[in-house]
Parts: C-alpha cells; structure tokens; sequence
C-alpha cells in the first residue's frame, strides 16, 4: 500500500506500507542519507512476515517532494516528519529501524515521542557528528564548506558532474577500495543506492550531510528506556564499530551484534546473520501483538 504524508513544511513524504494491514503498531525503517531503501533487501521481507512493515522516504529522496522550506533538512526535521509519516498512518506503537544517518533520525525521533516507540534497532550508525568519524577521521568536515562554495560559484558544472557518475564503476570502486565486502555482496544489490544518488539535488544532499555532522544525540542516550539493539560492522568505515560499540554501552540495558568482516552496508551482505538476530531480539523484547 503507497500513502503520501503531508509534512509540517508542505512536503509531500511518500509511505510504502507491507506485511499486511496497520493495527496501531508497525516496523518503521529510517534510511541512510542519499538512500531510498537499497539496504532493506533482505530485512524488510522478513520483518514483513511477521508484522506490518513502514518505508517512507526522506525529503528530496525517491519518491519524497523537494523540500519545500530548503533549511528545514536537520536531523530533527526528519525526525518530525518521520511522526507525521506515523500519525498519517495511525502508527502509535513503532519499532523504529535505522540504517547509517538513520540511526540518528531514530534516536531523534525517540527524543520526540518516546511513548511511541517500543524498541529501536540501530544498524551501522553512530549517535552523531558522523562527519568527524567518517574513515576515522574530520576531512569530510573540513571539505564540506569548500564544496558548498565551489557548488555556488559553479551550480551547473558541479550537478552535471554529480549526476554523471557512472553507476557500474561505482560500485566496482567501491568493492575494489573496501568500502563494502566484495566477497559477499551482489553488485546488483549495491547498484540501486548509485543509481538514486545520481538523481539527489547536490545542494541538498550537502547541506543535509553538513548538518548531520553538526547533530548529536548523545545526552539522550543514558535516558532511552525502549529495548534496543545495535549492530555495529567490524570493518565499517563510513561509521567505524567502536562508535556503535560505544552507543551501546551508553544505552541502558542495549544489546550488541557484532557482525565480523562486515562493511558498512552488512545487512545486505550477512543477511541470515543480521535477520536472524533482529527477528529474535523483537520476538522477545516487543513482540508483535497477535
């Protein structure tokens, strides 16, 4: 079932509904930037066996209008979209899933409405400031204003090279470099999440990774009381384990998946191992009324 939230801004927000029909309660999946859901391949049909399953997309991203106010692109801003998705949906009881950024966007979204979450699954993230972490190091920081200047004093040549990038030499870079396990994953797995960067306004995107830098959620993190799980990749570059590891020491009572040799995109590449450990922590921690 495709639904259209209306966020607080006017913009449109697009909702995929599976696993059958909504009662109140569902699993809702919060993306990574410059992603339209190419992470959920395995999990969601899974997830979707047992409960009704909620994919909405970001603002600017998939099938999402444009913003309609351009700053309104923080991390709380998806955050309060993210409930407005919820509450179009009459969703009042959500198991919130998130992949990289998303993380962040889940622990937001708990900040905001705690009473409406009844456990958090936080996949290959961090609690914040993710461009200061980014292959262990602050260079995306740094560059950042320089490519937000270079994209105003040159707006055409700099979206005609953004949107040209060959999708087949993406993705053998990026195995070939290590970014993602190139003994497991599928090339056709990793090829969807070139493919939608390639149609991301760059101006957005910028921006919106600048300011998911700039966020942290890690005050909140002593105060979460929602069972959680954090999965954190061994060789993960874009957000390195120890920063999940760390996430989950400092949540009360948060379970820990090590998956061993995974990168950054490991629920794609270890899909029984992932599965399997997030079906049975909520089957025990919150289980789907029956």
């Amino acid at each position: 079932m495709v639904r259209f939230a209306t966020a607080v801004d006017g913009t449109t927000l697009f909702t995929e509904v599976t696993g059958g029909p909504l009662q109140g309660s569902a699993a809702v999946l919060c993306d990574g930037i410059a992603c339209e859901g190419f992470i959920w391949k395995y999990l969601k049909p899974a997830l979707a066996a047992k409960m009704p399953v909620v994919h909405w997309h970001y603002r600017g991203h998939g099938r999402s209008g444009a913003p309609r106010d351009s700053s309104l692109v923080r991390v709380e801003d998806h955050a309060r979209d993210l409930w407005r998705v919820l509450d179009t949906l009459g969703v009042t009881s959500a198991v919130l899933l998130g992949h990289s950024m998303g993380t962040q966007v889940c622990l937001e979204g708990y900040r905001q409405r705690p009473e409406g979450v009844c456990a958090l699954v936080l996949l290959c993230g961090s609690y914040g400031r993710i461009t200061r972490t980014f292959h262990d190091s602050d260079v995306l920081r740094q560059v950042l204003p320089g490519a937000l200047a270079l994209l105003e004093k040159h707006p055409r040549l700099a979206r005609a090279l953004w949107s040209r990038g060959p999708v087949n030499l993406s993705v053998t870079l990026a195995r070939w470099l290590g970014e993602v396990d190139a003994t497991r994953i599928l090339p056709g797995d990793l090829r969807p999440y070139f493919e939608h960067v390639n149609h991301l306004d760059l101006e957005m995107f910028l921006r919106m990774l600048q300011a998911a830098g700039e966020h942290s959620a890690e005050d909140l993190l002593p105060h979460i009381t929602a069972p959680t799980l954090v999965v954190a990749a061994e060789r993960d570059q874009f957000t390195p384990a120890r920063y999940a590891e760390q996430m989950a020491r400092l949540i009360p009572g948060a379970e820990l998946l090590p998956v061993p040799e995974g990168s950054h995109t490991a629920p794609i590449e270890q899909p029984e191992k992932v599965n399997a450990r997030v079906l049975g922590f909520l089957e025990a921690r919150c289980p789907p009324p029956r």
